[in-house]
């Protein structure tokens, strides 16, 4: 019941974020940009002003689908981004635009995410599995719970290191957006309203996960009461 009742406060709290993010991206998108800089236009002149080559930039199909893909180097926008002469468009453009330079300036917090990738994706496809039989064997073979939270934990520990390459990519992209004069300090304003509540959104993932990874942990510490 406890953890039912933590579930349920966790999924509220994201559907308040993530509703209230998708209230800031309609609400921005309908601001446009005063040069008409698309967001590619955007991602193209922070990579060309800090002197980043090698960089792509395409169109993934999708709303709020934008990501960088430090495996390949491409900054991927979603059409309304990639196309859109907005304020969001060009804060978001310019956020992954931000991991990108972090990707070039070796910062380590994106190199520990980049690093953590291989076992968090083998690990998700099985962790699920391995708690539910632990929890159904705790008493016969605790061992096997112990191995499914370790396999949590990894992925728990990755949704805090990506916090603060999120904000550092969002204090980047507001930092460029302010020093290359291609928005208004009103402009300025909302594109990091926008940019804020997008980061909220991994900080209540991260919560939610550590919420979780407590209530698995309390389960295999009680396993003898």
């Amino acid at each position: 019941m406890s953890y039912l009742v933590i579930f349920g406060i966790f999924m509220l709290l994201s559907w308040l974020v993530q509703s209230r993010l998708q209230s800031k991206f309609k609400k921005y998108s309908k601001v446009p940009m005063s040069g008409g800089l698309s967001g590619r236009d955007i991602a193209e002149m922070m990579l060309k002003q800090n002197g980043i080559h090698g960089v792509r930039i395409g169109s993934v199909k999708g709303q709020l689908t934008d990501h960088y893909n430090p495996a390949n180097k491409t900054i991927n926008l979603s059409p309304e981004v990639y196309s859109g002469r907005s304020v969001m468009s060009a804060a978001i453009a310019a956020h992954e635009t931000g991991h990108a330079l972090q990707h070039a300036k070796s910062y380590a917090w994106l190199k520990m995410r980049s690093a953590l990738v291989p076992v968090v994706s083998i690990s998700s496809k099985w962790v699920q599995w391995i708690l539910l039989a632990g929890i159904l064997m705790v008493n016969v073979f605790p061992q096997l719970l112990l191995l499914g939270i370790i396999l949590f934990a990894i992925t728990t520990l990755f949704s805090f290191i990506t916090l603060p390459v999120e904000f550092d990519a969002s204090n980047r992209a507001l930092s460029w957006l302010d020093g290359s004069g291609v928005v208004s300090s009103q402009q300025h304003d909302m594109a990091k309203d926008g940019l804020k509540w997008a980061a909220m959104t991994y900080v209540v993932a991260a919560l939610a996960s550590l919420a979780t990874l407590m209530y698995y942990l309390m389960i295999f510490l009680g396993r003898r009461n």
